[in-house]
């Protein structure tokens, strides 16, 4: 009997194969080598495919890593955007643990984080991440109680502590459970000491 598919979608079927092909390919070599040291070469032939098959999906090995990190960091902001995408108004204070789902995200592709992390990579991710996470907090999230505290350097803040908080899980070999660190990331928002005992021998 013919095959009746749809050519379009076997060609699609074919591309979305050979990318995920090489997009594994150069995560598997980035986890052993710098990535700055990563030839074309190399990544075909751990993929299997050759060089016009890549050069008909990326114009570099660069292209291919910010379809990584673009694709990555799309589903990063999917899930930070869970506890406020169906409010109206959003109440940090009244932050439930279980609806903070960035640290599931993680977990769910903690193997693409832990290739990163240990990548010369790693600082134009954070860097791409920071500056996602910023976009939408300005335009997404606007403060409605009045202060004199600066809207920007708040936003820098709070975005620095949050991936310090992220990067150091992934440092720790995901030590604690995604429901953990969620619990833990909103007692952390909800903590303002006012004192702090010293230690200092006088």
């Amino acid at each position: 009997m013919a095959d009746m598919t749809d050519p379009g979608k076997r060609t699609d079927r074919r591309i979305v194969r050979s990318r995920t092909a090489l997009r594994q390919a150069l995560l598997t070599l980035m986890a052993d080598k710098p990535f700055t040291t990563i030839s074309i070469t190399e990544i075909v032939e751990l993929a299997d495919y050759n060089r016009g098959t890549f050069y008909s999906n990326y114009e570099s090995k660069e292209a291919l890593l910010d379809e990584i990190i673009a694709d990555l960091i799309d589903k990063l902001l999917l899930s930070f955007r869970v506890p406020y995408e169906k409010e109206e108004f959003f109440r940090v204070d009244q932050l439930r643990a279980h609806s903070v789902k960035l640290f599931e995200h993680i977990y769910e592709h903690a193997a693409v984080y832990t290739v990163f992390l240990k990548s010369d990579m790693l600082m134009a991710l954070r860097e791409k991440m920071f500056t996602a996470i910023k976009t939408i907090l300005k335009e997404e999230l606007v403060y409605t109680a009045k202060t004199d505290i600066d809207e920007e350097l708040l936003r820098i803040y709070s975005i620095h502590a949050l991936l310090g908080l992220v990067f150091h899980w992934v440092e720790s070999g995901y030590k604690h459970s995604p429901a953990y660190m969620q619990e833990q990331l909103v007692k952390i928002i909800n903590y303002h000491p006012t004192t702090a005992k010293t230690s200092i021998k006088r």
